[in-house]
Order: C-alpha cells, then sequence, then structure tokens
C-alpha cells in the first residue's frame, strides 16, 4: 500500500492511499475549521453550515446530493469538531469521480436557501436539545468549557440554542470566506482510487480558489475549574480532566498509552480498582485527547449519589498511585492494545481516509505505520511514571459533575488529595 501526496499552487492539498483488492473506496473533504475558529458570537455556526452543505447546492437539491450517491449504494455524511469539518462518502471504484462531485459541489456551492435554512435550524434546535436531555454527552461540554473558559476552545460544537437561533444565510456565507481557504483544505481518498485522476480533478474544481490571510487561532488557555448541576437522576455523571501537551508534543504517545492502562479496558486499574473490586459503578473510563496547542487526561464515570465521594477520591488515589508504582507488564499490554486498536482500524478504507486527513493536517505528511508503531513501542515505564507526575502536579484540575452530585468533594479538594 502506498500514500501519496500533492499540493496545489494555492495551498490545497490532496493525500491518497491505493489498497490493491478493494472495489470500494472512502474519500472527502477535510477542512481545518471547526468550533474553535469561531468568534464568541458564531459559536455554533461551523455546525449548522455542515448541516446546510446538504441542504441544496446551484446545481442540485438536498434530494438530488442524497440520490446521487445512494443510487449507486453509497454512503454521505459530514462532522464537526473542535479544529476540523469533514464531508465524505464511500462507494464503488467506478463511483468515485461521482463522489469527487458532489463532495466539491457541497463544498464550494452551497446556496443556503432560506427556507432550507429555518428547516434546518428546528432540526439542530432539537439536537441541541437532545444533547442537554443525554447526561453523558452535556457533562463533556460542561467540562471543556471549566477547563477552558470564556475562548473558543471552550464552547460547545453545537452552539447555544439563542446563537442558533440568530444565524443567517449571509452569516454561514460570511464563515465560508473567513475559514473554508484552499490551504486549509485536504482532499483524502483511500482504497481503489486513482492518485493522479484525484489530482486532476481536484485542480478542476479547486485550482482556481484564492488563498486569502485568515485570522489567527486564539490559543488554547487551560484554567481548570468545577461545575455542578444537582438533578433528580438516576446517575451521578463524574469528569475530571487534568492539562497536558498537544498532539505534537514529545508526550503524546506516552499519554494515550497511560490512558489505556489507566482506563482503556476491563483489565485497566480503574476498571478493577472501582467496579470489579468495589462495585462502585457500571462505566468508568480514562482518555488522552489533543487538540493543536493543548490536550487534557479525562476520567469519567457513572455512580449512585450515595458513591460519588468514594469515587472521586478513589480515582485521584489511583492517579497518584499509578505515577509511582506502574509497571512493565501494564505498559507492555497497553502498548499492544494500542497497536492492536490502530492496525485494526486501519483494516477499512474509511478509517485510513480519516488518517491520512488528520495526519496531513497536524504534520503536513503522513508518518508510516512502522514509525509510529516504534514510538509506541518506545514508550517506557519511566516516562509513564513522569508523565502521570507531572499530571498530579500539574495544577489545577476541571470538574464537571450531574445528577445526584451533593456530596462529591469540590475540585480544591481533590487538587490537594493529587499532590497529597
Amino acid at each position: 500500500m502506498s500514500v501519496r501526496t500533492h499540493t496545489l499552487k494555492n495551498g490545497f492539498r490532496i493525500v491518497t492511499e491505493n489498497m490493491p483488492g478493494l472495489k470500494s473506496a472512502s474519500l472527502g473533504i477535510w477542512v481545518t475549521a471547526g468550533c474553535r475558529h469561531e468568534t464568541a458570537a458564531q459559536n455554533g455556526i461551523a455546525h449548522f453550515l455542515e448541516h446546510m452543505a446538504f441542504k441544496g447546492t446551484e446545481t442540485r437539491s438536498s434530494l438530488e446530493i442524497a440520490e446521487a450517491i445512494e443510487n449507486v449504494g453509497g454512503y454521505l455524511n459530514a462532522y464537526t469538531s473542535r479544529e476540523m469539518t469533514a464531508y465524505y462518502a464511500r462507494v464503488l471504484e467506478d463511483d468515485v469521480p461521482l463522489a469527487m462531485d458532489v463532495i466539491s459541489d457541497i463544498v464550494l456551492n452551497s446556496v443556503f436557501d432560506p427556507k432550507e435554512l429555518e428547516m434546518e435550524r428546528g432540526v439542530i434546535l432539537s439536537e441541541i436539545g437532545q444533547a442537554l436531555d443525554t447526561p453523558d454527552d452535556v457533562i463533556f461540554d460542561w467540562l471543556q468549557e471549566v477547563a477552558y473558559p470564556d475562548q473558543p476552545m471552550g464552547r460547545p460544537i453545537l452552539g447555544p440554542a439563542e446563537r442558533v437561533r440568530s444565524f443567517t444565510p449571509d452569516d454561514l456565507r460570511r464563515f465560508v470566506s473567513e475559514q473554508y481557504q484552499p490551504d486549509r483544505m485536504i482532499l483524502s481518498a483511500a482504497g481503489a482510487v486513482d492518485h493522479d485522476a484525484l489530482v486532476a480533478r481536484a485542480e478542476e474544481l479547486f485550482g482556481h480558489l484564492e488563498k486569502r490571510t485568515v485570522m489567527p487561532v486564539v490559543p488554547g488557555l487551560y484554567r481548570g475549574g468545577e461545575k455542578r448541576v444537582v438533578k433528580d437522576l438516576e446517575q451521578a455523571h463524574f469528569t475530571l480532566s487534568l492539562e497536558t501537551g498537544g498532539y505534537r508534543s514529545d508526550d503524546i504517545y506516552t499519554g494515550q498509552i497511560f490512558a489505556v492502562a489507566f482506563g482503556g479496558g476491563m483489565s485497566s486499574r480503574l476498571f478493577q480498582e472501582v467496579r470489579e473490586k468495589r462495585g462502585l459503578c457500571y462505566s468508568i473510563y480514562a482518555q488522552a485527547g489533543a487538540y493543536a496547542d493543548t490536550g487534557t487526561f479525562t476520567i469519567y464515570s457513572g455512580t449512585s449519589g450515595a458513591d460519588i465521594a468514594d469515587l472521586s477520591n478513589i480515582c485521584i488515589d489511583e492517579l497518584r498511585r499509578a505515577g509511582g508504582d506502574v509497571t512493565e507488564v501494564e505498559i507492555a499490554r497497553a502498548r499492544t492494545q494500542m497497536k492492536a486498536g490502530l492496525l485494526m482500524g486501519l483494516e477499512s478504507p474509511s478509517s485510513r481516509c480519516e488518517r491520512l486527513a488528520r495526519m496531513v493536517a497536524i504534520w503536513d505528511r503522513v508518518p508510516d505505520l512502522d514509525e509510529v508503531v516504534a514510538k509506541i513501542d518506545n514508550v517506557s515505564v519511566g516516562a509513564v511514571q513522569s508523565y502521570v507526575q507531572g499530571l498530579c502536579a500539574g495544577g489545577k484540575p476541571s470538574l464537571a459533575l450531574y445528577g445526584p452530585v451533593q456530596s462529591a468533594p469540590e475540585v480544591d479538594q481533590l487538587a490537594a488529595r493529587l499532590v497529597a
């Protein structure tokens, strides 16, 4: 399998990986424009734009967009994250040119019809309402808010309802004009794809775009804090995060491996200590998340109101203890799990396509899998212990609590316990 890249004169990038033996392909446009690129008044507009891209272009209605892909048995979708918006499809080999045309059409030529906008506004408001009614969704927005207060990195991807109610077609066009620059777009494709044909078509479709100056991204400044919402729910939801480095930091693999060892599966420390030995919860896990300039190590669990205090304290105690006694057996198992997850996930063209786009967005190149595996294998027990010790000494945690959480410790109490 071979990865090939090309950059047009205006900065638009193409990355492909041909996967011999496949009869299908995944392809899409990834734009490095997400909710952290919005102003406060625009919060939610990147996600709104993603929805509206499917609601009609200069040459296709919303039905014709859907039919164009589904008539050939394909799949079309999109998503918005804090740093990126993606529009992607999976089709059979012969239909790659069709998918390319449809995706480019919705990215470049959406008309933002006012009637369609009003209908989609209602859909998004329902989506926001559904998220607010889902405790283990909304609590992560709250955690982000207290970790990065009063800045784009801390705002919700969906945006607040009052902002969504106010967006106009001109607001969407302005955001596209400001953010959808050719040097911030990546065409990624994997599977049964022809690199040279895609480059030629990309030149026709995107080569005319002019690169313009964009506003600099507001840095993500981690602060820490607490949000506690007491409500009569069945479960008390607990999330806690600590600051780590961004995805270009030297310890990115160390943090991911520790997250697996600490809370990544049934054999992890949190699962064994909190659920198996003490029976304090059904669900508990840890994860290491990263952005361009910052990151967080996060713990989540749902428990009863009666057990929330014990669970909170035990999570802190286990984290502090891991800084001194995490073992080679644990780290070796985590390394293996991480490599297996990476390699098994890349057996699908959709996963490969997404990886290609993300690697180009981060590094402007695609690291070879052997290079990544070597970095995973090079993570030592000492490196993990130093990473955990840095987490514990790194400053104020962020804490979000929802449900019958009256008895949960305050964030300052947990911070003191981390360094006790």
